[in-house]
């Protein structure tokens, strides 16, 4: 099976353009933003509950604890929240307005109550990326670009294994894509 593609800060940039056009932009950009600056899987942000990734006066939190009945392999983990996704998630929150702290983050055209499954935010997913004519882009891009980029700025392995939530590094290993100009510049340290 072919791996998702990753993105480049200008495709990234190009995408969230799209994004703007089209209906629930602050949503969208938000759950797409969790999955590029902070490596969640789709279904982890499916999961997303309001009292999960807000404090009780609205403010979103600097951290997110995934439970482990959140995550794929069941193991909990801490989710670092960087200033730029917490301004975008902050706009969305700001937008949204929290009815019920039980409530999923991230609403739905179908209900504020149940949201979005795995499956369906898959699908959305798609349909961002593929409206924004980003071709081999998957629900999984977002994870994968993050990991990449951060193997690329020299961020060691087992942070990575770390922030994914991976149980092995062999499984983080598999997300990095090794782009020609790094590994042209690897062996001319030799």
């Amino acid at each position: 099976m072919a791996q998702a593609r990753t993105l480049g800060n200008e495709e990234l940039l190009q995408l969230l353009d799209y994004l703007g056009t089209r209906a629930h932009a602050a949503r969208n950009r938000a759950m797409l933003l969790l999955t590029h600056l902070a490596g969640l899987r789709v279904s982890e942000v499916a999961y997303l509950r309001w009292s999960d990734v807000t404090s009780e006066d609205g403010t979103v939190r600097n951290e997110v604890r995934l439970m482990a009945d959140m995550t794929k392999n069941g193991i909990a983990r801490t989710v670092y929240v960087s200033s730029k996704l917490r301004a975008e998630l902050q706009a969305y929150a700001d937008q949204a307005r929290c009815i019920n702290r039980n409530y999923p983050f991230f609403y739905s055209q179908k209900s504020l109550k149940t949201g979005f499954s795995a499956n369906s935010l898959t699908q959305t997913f798609a349909l961002m990326y593929a409206g924004a004519g980003m071709e081999g882009a998957t629900s999984h891009t977002g994870r994968r670009t993050f990991l990449t980029k951060l193997a690329n700025q020299n961020t060691p392995i087992h942070l990575l294994k770390t922030l994914a939530g991976h149980k092995s590094i062999s499984t983080t290993a598999t997300y990095l894509y090794s782009n020609p100009t790094l590994l042209k510049a690897a062996v001319e340290l030799a």
